[in-house]
C-alpha cells in the first residue's frame, strides 16, 4: 500500500506532530523542523492499549504480555492465561481466550465489574473463566527468562501477596486515543475519541478522522481501512470545490 500510495504522489514524512493550528487555512502543522500547510486533513492517529506500566510488563511485551487476544491468543494453545481488567473488553478477551487456552483467569481489581451485563454473564457461564477479585499485578515474571511464567499478586482488602502462575498476561483495560495535540482545537468525549458525524467529519471543515482514533467500538484494521477510505473521498470532494 506504500509504494503504490508512493507511484501516485504521495509523499512520506517520519516526523512527531508538535503542534498544529486549525483557525488557519491552509492549516499549520508543526512538525519541529518544519511546518506543513494543508487545505485538508485526515487524521489517523490512531489509538494506544492501556498498559500497568509496570517495567517487568514492558519488558515482556510480545513475550507472554500482550494487549489483543484475537494478534496473539493462538500462541498459547494448551496453556493457562491471566487477563486484567473489569469492563467489556476483558470480557470479550476472555471469552475468546478459551479457543485456545485451557483455563482463563480474569484478574479484577475491584469487587464489581464495570461489562455490561451480557458481557459478563457471558464470562461467567464459561467453564474455562474463573475470577479474582480486588487484585492487582505488581509484577510479572520472569523477564529474566524472556517469558511470562507468573505474576506477583496482591489481594487490595487482605494484603496477601502471592506468586501466581500462568503462561501469558493480556490488558483489557482500554485504549487512550493518540489525540492529545488536538485537545480544544477538536470535539472528543470524555476519553479523548475525536466526535464526527457522517462517520469521519469533524467540526472543522477539511479535517477529518478515521480509525480508532474515532472508532471505539469495533477497533479493527478492515474497518479503521474503510473509514480512511470514507475520508479519502471526502478530501477529494472538499478539494474539487
Amino acid at each position: 500500500m506504500k509504494k503504490q500510495a508512493v507511484r501516485f504522489g504521495a509523499e512520506l514524512k517520519m516526523a512527531h506532530l508538535a503542534s498544529v493550528d486549525l483557525t488557519k487555512h491552509p492549516f499549520e502543522l508543526n512538525i519541529g523542523h518544519e511546518t506543513i500547510r494543508t487545505r485538508t486533513l485526515i487524521i489517523a492517529s490512531g489509538a494506544s492499549a492501556r498498559w500497568l506500566n509496570l517495567p517487568s510488563e514492558q519488558a515482556l511485551i510480545g513475550h507472554g504480555v500482550s494487549s489483543c487476544a484475537t494478534c496473539d491468543g493462538f500462541f498459547f494453545s494448551g496453556k493457562e492465561i491471566a487477563v486484567i481488567g473489569g469492563g467489556d473488553s476483558a470480557m470479550e478477551e476472555a471469552i475468546f481466550l478459551t479457543r485456545f487456552a485451557t483455563k482463563v483467569t480474569v484478574i479484577h481489581r475491584r469487587e464489581r465489574f464495570r461489562a455490561s451485563k451480557i458481557m459478563l454473564e457471558r464470562a461467567q457461564h464459561n467453564e474455562k473463566i474463573s475470577f479474582l477479585l480486588d487484585t492487582v499485578v505488581e509484577d510479572v515474571h520472569d523477564a529474566g527468562k524472556k517469558e511470562v511464567t507468573g505474576l506477583k499478586l496482591r489481594n487490595l482488602k487482605t494484603g496477601k501477596v502471592w506468586d501466581f502462575p500462568t503462561s501469558a498476561l493480556f490488558l483489557g483495560i482500554g485504549h487512550i486515543p493518540n489525540t492529545k495535540v488536538f485537545e480544544g482545537k477538536l470535539d472528543m468525549d470524555q476519553d479523548g475519541y475525536l466526535k464526527t458525524t457522517n462517520n469521519v467529519f469533524t467540526r472543522v471543515p477539511g479535517v477529518y478522522a478515521c480509525g480508532d482514533v474515532q472508532d471505539r467500538r469495533y477497533r479493527q484494521a478492515i474497518t479503521a481501512a474503510g473509514s480512511g477510505c470514507m475520508a479519502a473521498l471526502e478530501v477529494e470532494k472538499f478539494l474539487e470545490v
